[in-house]
């Protein structure tokens, strides 16, 4: 694998379902760099020759109105180790979190996590970081969980953490694209997390998800307005007395999503803030 074509995408007003799934069919891998004041770029990359005016065609033809955009032709021997799965290894609460290209765990006293990013969005992003906060809290706090649901999973980082801090769990982490669904398998894999069931949902709708509910623990680190607009079924997904930790919001949508939940019977417990993001741990009473 040699060099490869990276297109960067700011799109000024959140991204469409529709824009997502287009640049996830056109491009080989596809990755989203999130923006503290929410306008996240996306890029995609291509390997070997690349035709912009092929790839305008393309947009139009599915209906898409392609936002701003910069191309930018990546020189490397193997571009997808050094451009797309390469991060720096992080220490966050009790984890140390590296990337596959990595040949064996950083020397660290915390637990470590083995991570493919590539194409499932947002292992070092600041609510992935709270998320992991209020994970840690809730551990040292003595809970434990017997069934945990992951909503909106992603690379799986959160249901990893979980399954790592808690054994003895069961977890259920669940994705509306397939991608981050078999990215959230292969990391479960690599890091020999066999509690962990991941499959494609939309939502609470998934049977998987039904099946197994009430649940002691849901994680649901998306954005406000799903946050908003699930916020009904996971109230109802959650045993009386369970804890919920809900990011992907900023502080300016802080009050928004926690009253939605308060006035489901949840009580704020702690809001964790990393720049202007904001994650919540809320208790259902």
């Amino acid at each position: 694998m040699s060099s490869c074509w990276q297109v960067t995408f700011f799109p000024q007003t959140p991204a469409s379902a529709e824009f997502e799934n287009f640049l996830e069919n056109y491009f080989e891998v596809t990755a989203q760099n999130y923006a503290d004041d929410g306008r996240d770029e996306y890029v995609g990359y291509q390997s070997g020759t690349f035709d912009e005016d092929k790839m305008r065609a393309a947009a139009s033809s599915a209906g898409i109105s392609l936002p701003e955009y910069k191309i930018e032709h990546l020189e490397s021997a193997n571009w997808l180790k050094d451009y797309v799965i390469r991060f720096e290894p992080f220490e966050t609460e009790d984890f140390i979190i590296y990337g596959i290209h990595e040949k064996e765990a950083p020397s660290s006293s915390k637990i470590p996590l083995q991570i493919y990013a590539a194409t499932a969005f947002g292992s070092n992003h600041q609510t992935t970081r709270a998320c992991l906060g209020a994970i840690s809290d809730l551990h040292r706090r003595g809970f434990m969980p017997q069934k945990i649901l992951d909503v909106g999973t992603g690379s799986g980082i959160l249901s990893l953490a979980s399954a790592k801090l808690w054994p003895q769990s069961r977890v259920i982490a669940v994705d509306i694209d397939e991608e981050a669904v078999l990215v959230t398998r292969s990391n479960a894999l690599t890091n020999n997390v066999q509690q962990l069931n991941a499959e494609q949902s939309d939502g609470y709708n998934a049977p998987i998800v039904k099946n197994n509910a009430p649940y002691d623990l849901i994680l649901a680190n998306i954005l406000a307005r799903p946050l908003l607009a699930m916020s009904p079924d996971l109230s109802a997904s959650l045993v009386s007395g369970g804890y919920a930790v809900l990011s992907g919001f900023v502080d300016e949508q802080s009050d928004w999503v926690v009253s939605a939940h308060q006035n489901l019977g949840l009580c704020l417990e702690k809001l964790y803030a990393i720049d202007n993001w904001r994650a919540a741990l809320m208790k259902k009473v």
